[in-house]
């Protein structure tokens, strides 16, 4: 049971004491505000009052405040129709939840964009006394998308001038129309100064689309980046191109982040990054980098063809509407042809658009060889579209596409149920947004496919670190760094987490830096000063051993549950890894491995709580160290639902929600661990409490 006081500190410690920043209230009875206060409510992170939140966009700085527009559905705790939500803050932590600042209009839903001050009225929207604030958007016409075309997505403009509080939208908007591209979304917009120009980045499906306006208005298509370097696992999304400096140098790179989901380290969504050089109108790739991303070949062994749908479907008994016409020769009417199959012919379930369900069931047949090859595409829905294998009334192996219209290699081993019989079953459950599949070349072979190996660079190793960006500012802002904010969740279960009034939350602001490794150059994630301002306790020990714990009570100054940062340091150099355990008095806990010899870092969720509302959840979750030292440092800050690692000084970065019946207020070393040394724990207080 918490007190109010209710510090617990192993008697084991060496050197350790505890300070009290601000004081205590006396009556630990205290009422607070209940607003933002439900269970698992972050409570020193942003999150809208209520309903639905993801992607932040639009951010910008601008007369010491910070401005938050996001990703909304005010109707529904549950992704839908987008709007643009819109926060501001003075501080960074404290946030002032603001009208809607755009709604849906005939053309379309308002996906995620950017915004910024244009100073010298370039627009013409504003005057050089009043400068315009121009948000570039991205309207998505569902409309459009659910009659089978691909045009759906176009970029749009709007303007304030009264610092973002009321908009006006462009009178002939579109500003860029959509060139025949299914995914066309997500203008962020910088000033390059070099060229005097206005430079836009613009995902374009499985790549980037570099464009230059004078005027923020009329936009030229000057190169593209991306289509054979980096990760295609899914879709790229929310790109931002920034000029960082590089730490101890007088030079400077460019560096390009790129969200996609599917195709993230673990699973689900994540961003990536990359390193180079921009003239105002063409992206190069750092030398180095090219090197360190260049793909290897895919592989697709010859073996025993079960089917490849040249000669028909004979095998295969159909139910409802998704594989009437099965197979399909390319396409169907009004659909975004799909390629990577051989041949004339595939299984293609947009028979009736993606409004088209039905199974097609494979003739049983005996598991000869250990592997099952096969390709596969359309969309990212698991156990809803795709293909699976029955072995004895059971479903063993399963797979489903990546949000893409190209074919990609898939391979199951079978060999533990070689000899038994078998059937194949396709499926399409679907009818929203990338509710089909495709099916082709179906083969049992004595060795499995092998994909194109992408490598790519991970802004976070974590899973819930996505399509983040930076604040724009002016170039004679007194803010001169560069502020990240990051949607925390992964479309794997955004919609399913265990929230009802609200769902989804913002990472805590990060500040972006370029640093030398000996692996090349690499951004580093810092925590903004900001954060120190929420400190209201403290305890400390100069050394936690092996099997040793150390507590801090969560219950702010007013009595509600709040956060809690920890710090330490590790010896690089110790034979031994670092293991400790971050757990709370319901025996919920999240394990945390920092091996320095093998350069790697393990994020166990299994036993953090609540993960039961979905099964990718609890998987383990794996990073690689970005630098290694003789010594480093470790911060993680935990909320009432999530987890934030920063390891030496953010060069290596994981952020993982968690579901918790109350926050992990004890840090607990592993008994075969090192030794921490210069431990802290630190309560930070609700931003929420005072409002």
């Amino acid at each position: 049971m918490k007190t109010l006081l209710g510090l617990i500190i192993s008697s084991a410690l060496v050197g350790c004491s505890m300070n009290q920043i601000s004081p205590l209230p006396e009556d630990s009875t205290l009422m607070v505000e209940a607003a933002r206060n439900e269970a698992f409510r972050p409570q020193i992170h942003f999150s809208p009052k209520e309903k639905w939140m993801n992607d932040p966009n639009g951010m910008f700085y601008l007369d010491g405040e910070y401005h938050l527009f996001f990703q909304h559905n005010p109707d529904a705790s549950i992704w839908g129709p987008m709007h643009w939500g819109h926060a501001v803050s003075k501080d960074l932590m404290h946030w002032e939840e603001l009208p809607i600042a755009l709604y849906p209009d005939e053309l379309g839903t308002i996906f995620s964009g950017s915004a910024v001050v244009d100073v010298e009225n370039t627009s013409g929207l504003g005057s050089k006394a009043n400068p315009p604030i121009v948000a570039l958007y991205t309207y998505h016409n569902a409309s459009m998308e659910k009659q089978g075309r691909i045009d759906f997505q176009t970029q749009a403009l709007a303007y304030s001038l009264d610092k973002g509080r009321t908009w006006e939208k462009y009178s002939n908007n579109p500003v860029i129309d959509n060139p025949g591209i299914k995914d066309f979304r997500d203008p962020k917009v910088m000033w390059h100064e070099p060229s005097g120009k206005w430079v836009m980045v613009l995902a374009q499906k499985d790549h980037i689309g570099f464009y230059s306006s004078d005027n923020l208005i009329d936009w030229s298509l000057e190169s593209t980046f991306g289509e054979d370097i980096g990760s295609h696992g899914g879709v790229w999304e929310c790109p931002e191109l920034l000029l960082l400096p590089v730490e101890g140098t007088d030079e400077s790179r460019y560096v390009l982040l790129v969200s996609i989901s599917p195709g993230g380290p673990n699973g689900g969504s994540a961003t990536q990054y990359f390193v180079g050089d921009f003239d105002g109108k063409k992206f190069v790739l750092d030398a180095k980098w090219q090197s360190e991303l260049s793909p290897t070949v895919a592989n697709f062994p010859k073996g025993t063809v079960f089917d490849n749908f040249e000669d028909g479907a004979d095998k295969w008994t159909q139910e409802g509407n998704a594989f009437a016409d099965a197979p399909t020769m390319g396409g169907h009417a009004n659909q975004p042809p799909p390629s990577g199959y051989s041949g004339d012919y595939l299984v293609n379930s947009f028979a009736d658009e993606d409004r088209a369900q039905g199974t097609l069931t494979s003739e049983t047949f005996t598991i000869f060889e250990p592997y099952i090859n096969f390709k596969i595409g359309g969309g990212h829905h698991p156990d809803r579209v795709g293909v699976q294998l029955v072995v004895e009334g059971n479903i063993v192996k399963s797979e489903t596409g990546l949000n893409r219209e190209m074919l990609h290699y898939a391979s199951w081993d079978v060999s533990q149920w070689q000899g038994k019989s078998a059937f194949l079953r396709i499926i399409d459950n679907e009818s929203e947004s990338w509710g089909h599949t495709y099916i082709d070349d179906i083969v049992f072979a004595s060795e499995p496919a092998t994909n194109r190996i992408e490598p790519a660079i991970w802004l976070d190793h974590g899973t819930d670190n996505y399509a983040g960006v930076t604040f724009f500012k002016s170039p004679e802002s007194d803010e001169a760094r560069h502020i990240f904010m990051g949607w925390m969740s992964n479309w794997l279960y955004a919609n399913d987490v265990p929230t009802e009034m609200w769902r989804s939350a913002m990472t805590l602001p990060r500040t972006l830096h370029l640093v030398k490794t000996s692996k090349g150059l690499r951004v580093r994630s810092q925590l903004v000063d900001e954060v120190d301002k929420l400190v209201e306790a403290s305890t400390e020990s100069s050394l936690l051993v092996a099997g040793k714990a150390m507590s801090l009570s969560s219950l702010d100054n007013t009595g509600r549950e709040s956060a809690l940062r920890y710090s330490f340091e590790v010896q690089g150099n110790s034979p031994s890894p670092l293991l400790i355990r971050l757990e709370n008095q319901s025996g919920e806990f999240v394990d945390i491995e920092i091996d320095h010899q093998q350069s790697k870092v393990l994020l166990n969720r299994s036993n953090s709580g609540e993960t039961s509302f979905s099964e990718h959840f609890g998987k383990v979750q794996k990073a690689e160290l970005a630098t290694t030292s003789d010594s480093y440092n470790v911060t993680i800050i935990v909320d009432r639902s999530s987890l934030e690692l920063f390891i030496n000084d953010g060069t290596t970065t994981m952020t993982a929600l968690v579901f918790p019946k109350s926050v992990y207020e004890t840090l607990r070393v592993g008994p075969d661990s090192q030794s921490l040394h210069q431990v802290s724990i630190e309560r930070l207080g609700s931003v929420w409490s005072s409002n």
